[in-house]
């Protein structure tokens, strides 16, 4: 290192440290790409320079995605207009998995080895549109509503009628009676009080309010490395951009706690509802309690857990003692939507059940096995679960992401899943019927096809 660059970094040091920010000098040091000049952020390329540059690639990259997408999916999705989310959208039916050479029955007849040796495995990993830059990407049914998030180097790739309602029904357990009080809109700061006023306390009123305020985060900021064109006063981004009125649009980034990059999983947002009885939280972390990951969240992961990109690009630290407390105590009402086809007890009433939904129930049950994992009344057993998905395909790096380990994944609940497409933490299954395929096949099942249609017609009842 020459004495001018010594300098430079030298000074860097002492500026983080009279900010107050903890870090060592070996994470400057792995900073030292851009401690190379002078300057507030010590950029060493202006905003138009990054931008021309991530514009280069974009044709490039978006179209070798879609074409693995083409390749692993039949993206005309059908719906079914019998079959609705809680919010009225049709559900997506399936399975959207393209087949090699052989029939759903001939594969799930094989053994792990020889579905991995002829390299036909339906469900790898799923990288992200541009698995090397990764971020914060928001569908367009979102965008359309919220501009301000729109990115101009990447876009969303799979389909809208692979995701949620545009504008989520919001349950409270506290008002069962009330119904849906979104009624078809999308909160935001400005018509949340309009809307909770007289519903909610003080306390969750305040929560609310920050779960729908924006904060910068590492591609929506101010800085000269942002992944928008905007640097104005609409810069940030809010808890509700992704949990969607309390449940998810299915954004999608990548996790923040893995490296090398190209070992990064593609994460999507989960729902938020039901977290009152749920005890772990992100989908490898297992974090605690939902204040934990409230406060991960705005410290860790809206920066790819990069403590020196949060300290340049403005990290919000919330107060634990009021903010987080009150930000979860909002978040821990949002109930489940209602199954009107269950008792007291999360289980079929068989008096409103059809026969095949009682015979899922039954598969579910037992030879599926499903409740091993995913005990009524909330189907979900609060553990993480390793599935060993790599049994049935190599490690190679396909589209900037290596096809390894998923490792241990949270057990997510089951109740309203006909509300959140697609599925699995990545989203590698697009339809229930995919993810019934899925599971058959690393649970080696062996089911026939009545049973995978009577299992589907049963989670779409939970």
């Amino acid at each position: 290192m020459n004495m001018t660059r010594f300098t430079r970094w030298r000074g860097l040091v002492a500026g983080v440290l009279a900010a107050g920010g903890l870090i060592s000098l070996a994470l400057v040091a792995q900073q030292g790409s851009v401690v190379s000049s002078y300057g507030p952020t010590d950029q060493t390329q202006t905003f138009e320079q990054i931008k021309a540059g991530r514009m280069a690639v974009k044709a490039e990259r978006a179209k070798a995605h879609a074409d693995l997408l083409a390749a692993r999916y039949n993206l005309d999705i059908k719906t079914d207009p019998s079959a609705k989310m809680s919010g009225g959208k049709a559900l997506p039916v399936g399975p959207t998995a393209k087949l090699v050479g052989v029939t759903w029955e001939q594969l799930g007849k094989m053994t792990p080895a020889q579905i991995r040796e002829k390299g036909i495995f339906p469900y790898p990993p799923l990288p992200f549109p541009d698995h090397a830059e990764g971020g914060m990407l928001f569908p367009p049914m979102t965008i359309k509503l919220l501009p301000r998030l729109v990115r101009f180097d990447v876009d969303f790739d799979l389909p809208e009628a692979v995701l949620p309602d545009v504008a989520p029904a919001i349950y409270l357990t506290t008002r069962p009676d009330l119904g849906d009080v979104a009624k078809g809109r999308v909160i935001t700061i400005n018509n949340f009080y309009e809307i909770f006023n007289g519903i909610l306390n003080p306390k969750q009123i305040e929560g609310l309010r920050l779960l729908l305020t924006q904060f910068p985060q590492q591609q929506f900021n101010a800085t000269e490395d942002r992944r928008t064109d905007r640097a104005d006063g609409m810069l940030g981004v809010t808890c509700f951009d992704c949990h969607v009125n309390g449940h998810t649009n299915r954004a999608t980034h990548l996790v923040g706690d893995i490296r090398p990059q190209e070992f990064r999983h593609r994460i999507n947002t989960p729902s938020l509802r039901g977290v009152n009885i749920q005890r772990l939280f992100g989908s490898q972390r297992a974090l605690k309690t939902v204040e934990d990951f409230t406060e991960f969240e705005q410290r860790a992961a809206y920066f790819d857990g990069d403590i020196c990109m949060a300290a340049k690009k403005g990290v919000n630290v919330l107060e634990r003692g009021s903010q987080v407390h009150f930000m979860a105590e909002f978040m821990e009402i949002l109930d489940f939507p209602p199954a009107p086809k269950l008792n007291i007890y999360g289980e079929l009433d068989t008096a409103k059940a059809t026969p095949s939904e009682i015979r899922g129930e039954a598969l579910f049950n037992g030879k599926a096995r499903c409740i091993s994992c995913h005990p009524a009344p909330y189907y979900t057993d609060n553990s993480m679960h390793n599935l060993r998905a790599e049994r049935f395909y190599k490690q190679e790096l396909v589209d900037g992401m290596m096809m390894a380990h998923d490792g241990p994944i949270k057990t997510f609940p089951l109740r309203g899943v006909r509300d959140s497409p697609p599925y699995l933490h990545d989203g590698r299954c697009l339809t229930l019927e995919d993810t019934v395929e899925y599971f058959n096949l690393v649970q080696q099942l062996d089911l026939t096809p009545q049973e995978k249609s009577d299992l589907t017609a049963f989670l779409r009842c939970l």
